[in-house]
């Protein structure tokens, strides 16, 4: 083989489509609602004394932000608590739901998964990309496998220059 000078960028002429998912992080600030501070004593919900903190409550506060609301007290909290919060919640914030930071980061990225246009996707040799700067849960990973394997010809993970396959339309 003659070495003629010329670098070529194999990669780039693969065909390969390099699928980000840091892409899709949601930037808005994420805040978590610990219902264990409606507690009495710490041990249980007092249904008045809740509502009368729902009134008063600046629910502004939560104006474009992502909320998790949960209760880290080892205490039985009732359903209809955790649903009154989010009626209070929701109007302001982007995104409410119920668990822990993780569960809210789960939540946001298969939030914006669900807007992808997959189409431009359709029969193409897609590489997962598997690392950098931004912390991608699991979740995101498994759910996008989810929704491009019935459509892709191919399905990587990695760097186009060093990939695991996953999977391989036989057709």
């Amino acid at each position: 083989m003659e070495n003629t000078g010329i670098i070529v960028n194999k990669v780039a002429g693969s065909g390969l489509v390099s699928f980000d998912l840091a892409d899709y992080y949601h930037s808005g600030e994420r805040v978590l609602y610990d219902i264990k501070d409606n507690l009495f004593h710490g041990l249980m919900l007092r249904e008045k004394d809740f509502r009368a903190f729902l009134k008063e409550h600046d629910w502004e506060q939560y104006k474009d932000k992502n909320v998790a609301v949960y209760c880290s007290a080892d205490a039985i909290v009732p359903t209809w608590a955790y649903m009154l919060l989010a009626t209070k919640i929701e109007p302001y914030a982007h995104l409410v739901v119920f668990g822990d930071m993780n569960a809210l980061e789960d939540a946001l990225f298969r939030e914006a998964i669900a807007k992808i246009d997959l189409e431009k996707y359709k029969d193409q040799r897609i590489v997962v990309k598997g690392c950098g700067d931004i912390p991608v849960p699991v979740s995101a990973y498994v759910e996008i496998t989810r929704k491009l394997r019935p459509i892709v010809k191919s399905l990587m993970y990695g760097e186009p220059c060093s990939t695991v396959p996953l999977y391989k339309n036989k057709d």
